[in-house]
């Protein structure tokens, strides 16, 4: 199974290069640091260096590239991953080892973190519940910060990148070293984006957004014991728009970053320790944190009306012990409490407490040929909201509540390397969700959406089971695989239309079904023998959402392909590892829309890029320019909620990427 977006690695990493002529494994994470044909679990990754060199606005953006993979976007600033069909609440973002919850109920509310300091990122397609809890249940989108300097060095890098579409600049610089036995580091970094435009170089006001960043970590090895800790602090603004955007937002200056219309304001604060203590005969590992995370929106006439702080701490258990040459056993147990609390004077969800603990067993034997990974987990959460004004007072239709949900979850996977060449992995898990607040609790006009919510304190937990095959080959040359999933659901969750209205808005409601989603993933990689230096890429996913009574579920992506020529040109004294690529991705049309959707005609995007290593004096600097909708094509993306309101996607934008390393010792 392809690993990245670039068939190239090295040692087991993720850095491109032309020099490799094999199509080798690569470590993934998952339960345990492992090799891509050695697990069952569907794995994907994506490099930060890779990110970048696509002109990726965000980390959901950049991660569109790979197959069964999507965002629901509000524009270019705000969006979130889509995994085979499935989204927010059902996608768990994993940062520093922990959970991470940005307020992911929302339709309009984006995962909100930028690719600065990290490393890389790893999709976990399917239930990944008995790795980070509940709210995993369509998979995990696991964001791994960079490593730590080398022992006795200091060293550091400045990176910018230039968009046209939006005369957007995102900037920043890193210091870090380390010790025999102490490492540091700190970060810093600003994002600034006017308006974007589409094909017809119409532009879409105040879609602009930027922020600032900072990130510092210590981490020290005493003994047997191996600690890094984290500090993570960002604050983002959002522009946002709605059905009467003109009517809330006047026309200013084409460069105009100023946030004077409606928009969102999110202050995150994250605090972790990831910590392994080595023993005589296995491993302990004890991830904990705790997050802040305030969200203010401002719906026009410069006053914050909804403010929301969404307070949690967690933490994340594991032993790990080898029991022989083919068995190994972990234990697991993760915990996590949240706080919800309104402080403004417009709210939408209550006031809550939540509390959620679990305790995992998983085995992995491997024999000759045939690997079997088991697993089972027993979990137990509580919600209890509180009673808020204008929400749940005893004259509104929905009253406080305390609710408790237990679950259990099993997982079972097999993995069969026929030869060198083949591989073959058959995988089966469950994965459990209860009702969000907004699905169980929401009681108000949510502005970004246009739409009235009323959630249903009743709703029943939310369980699936995910199927999933794949057959794979590689040789020196060529690279393919297919995969095939089902995902039956009972009890989904969705959002529904009804007859009503409040003030002249459309009331929705919260209702459930039985639901299936099924689809899959093709990928062909192949370089030319005869010429090494050329790469053919092609891969088509395709995913179907219904209800079991017929009905289409919302916000399904169409079927996409991508086909991309790769070209590696020869060194010279100046310039190493010069790519070149070219890549179109077709979207075929989405004629099964939900039924307060419309369907959506399929379009080609065609994007380039050329990037190369130059050597100076004294250091090497990466440089890279992409330019993605190079044909300027006005579009709509079936997952663009700015669709309903006429507006397109983003034309053509042509991003310079530059990365300047430095080393003080």
């Amino acid at each position: 199974m392809l690993m990245r977006t670039s068939i190239f690695a090295q040692n087991d990493t993720l850095s491109s290069t032309n020099d490799s002529n094999t199509l080798k494994e690569v470590v993934v994470s998952g339960i345990i640091p492992t090799k891509s044909n050695e697990t069952s679990w569907n794995i994907n990754m994506l490099s930060q260096q890779d990110m970048r060199e696509s002109g990726a606005f965000n980390i959901s953006d950049a991660l569109t590239k790979m197959p069964g993979i999507s965002q629901l976007n509000t524009g270019v600033g705000i969006s979130k991953p889509v995994i085979r069909g499935l989204y927010g609440n059902r996608i768990l973002a994993v940062l520093s080892g922990l959970r991470f919850d940005n307020q992911q109920w929302q339709d309009e509310h984006g995962l909100g973190l930028s690719d600065m300091g990290i490393d890389r990122v790893e999709v976990i397609k399917g239930p990944s519940g008995l790795l980070y809890g509940s709210e995993a249940i369509g998979g995990a989108v696991n964001i791994i910060e960079e490593a730590p300097a080398k022992p006795n060095t200091t060293v550091g890098d400045a990176n910018v990148e230039i968009f046209s579409n939006t005369y957007g600049v995102f900037a920043d610089v890193g210091l870090k070293g380390a010790t025999a036995k102490f490492n540091w580091r700190v970060r810093a970094g600003i994002n600034s984006q006017a308006d974007y435009s589409d094909g017809d170089n119409n532009r879409v006001l105040n879609s602009r957004f930027g922020g600032y960043y900072l990130k510092a970590s210590s981490g020290f090895t005493k003994k047997n014991w191996t600690s890094i800790n984290h500090y993570n602090v960002s604050l983002d603004n959002f522009g946002f728009i709605t059905a009467d955007n003109l009517d809330a937002k006047k026309p200013d200056g084409r460069l105009s970053r100023s946030m004077d219309g409606p928009h969102h304001t999110v202050f995150l604060n994250i605090l972790s320790s990831q910590n392994t203590v080595r023993l005589k005969t296995s491993t302990i590992k004890l991830n904990v944190g705790g997050q802040s995370n305030l969200r203010l929106e401002n719906e026009g006439g410069n006053k914050v009306s909804l403010k929301m702080l969404l307070s949690s701490g967690m933490y994340n258990f594991q032993w790990i012990k080898t029991v022989s040459n083919v068995t190994q056993l972990i234990f697991g147990n993760n915990f996590l409490y949240q706080n919800n609390t309104n402080y403004g004077s417009r709210k939408i969800i209550p006031d809550a407490n939540m509390i959620e603990s679990g305790g995992t067993a998983f085995m992995k034997n491997k024999w000759q040929k045939t690997i079997l990974e088991t697993g089972v987990g027993i979990s137990i959460r509580n919600i209890h909201t509180l009673l808020t004004k204008s929400v749940n007072t005893p004259d509104k239709p929905i009253q406080p509540f305390n609710k408790t949900y237990p679950a259990v979850n099993g997982s079972a996977g097999v993995v069969v390397n026929l030869n060198n060449y083949w591989n073959i992995k058959l995988n089966a898990g469950t994965g459990f969700r209860s009702g969000n607040l907004a699905e169980l609790s929401s009681n108000g006009l949510h502005e970004g959406t246009f739409r009235y919510e009323i959630g249903d304190p009743d709703l029943k937990v939310e369980h699936n089971i995910n199927t999933e095959t794949e057959i794979s080959f590689s040789n020196d040359n060529v690279l393919f695989s297919v995969a095939a999933f089902f995902n039956h659901f009972n009890n989904y969750v969705y959002l529904a239309p009804t007859d009503e209205n409040f003030l002249g808005f459309d009331v929705f409601r919260y209702k459930q079904y039985n639901a299936n989603l099924y689809g899959g993933e093709t990928n062909l990689q192949f370089i030319i023998p005869f010429y090494k230096a050329l790469q053919l890429e092609n891969n088509f996913s395709t995913v179907t959402g219904k209800l079991t009574n017929g009905t289409y579920l919302p916000f399904i992506p169409a079927n996409k392909w991508h086909s991309a020529l790769l070209f590696y040109l020869k060194d010279g004294k100046k310039l190493k590892h010069i790519k070149c690529s070219a890549a179109a991705d077709t979207y075929f049309d989405q004629d099964h829309p939900a039924e307060f959707e419309t369907p959506t005609s399929g379009y080609t995007l065609v994007n380039t890029a050329i990037s190369a290593q130059w050597l100076t004096s004294k250091q090497a600097i990466n440089i890279s320019i992409a330019a993605n909708n190079i044909l300027n094509k006005k579009y709509y993306d079936h997952l663009s909620r700015f669709k309903e309101y006429g507006i397109h996607n983003i034309g053509r934008n042509v991003v310079l990427s530059v990365h300047l390393p430095f080393a003080l010792k």
